[in-house]
């Protein structure tokens, strides 16, 4: 016999899977955040060329744009990692 309802037992079915076990540093993170960025905007830009005139690349536009902005964000944030930190003043 199963462990199903049929025997009187309840099974659990976890709804929310663990987080990924992420071994990378932060600036890995990033990196690799703004590599998917940027594979997204060439699909996307992709998209727009095979089907230029359509209200759907409207839509793939905008996603390039917002695309674009993300990894600009992420290239900062990079930058900031990258910098040693500053000599704080104590008053």
């Amino acid at each position: 016999m199963g462990d199903g309802p049929a025997n009187g037992k309840i099974i659990m079915l976890k709804v929310v899977p663990d987080p990924p076990h992420n071994h990378h540093s932060l600036e890995d993170t990033i990196i690799q955040a703004a590599e998917f960025a940027l594979c997204a905007q060439s699909v996307a830009q992709q998209a727009v060329s095979l089907q230029p005139r359509t209200p759907a690349s409207v839509l793939m536009m905008a996603s390039m744009h917002e695309l674009e902005s993300l990894r600009v964000l992420l290239e900062s944030a990079l930058i900031q990692l990258q910098m040693p930190p500053e000599p704080r003043t104590l008053h």
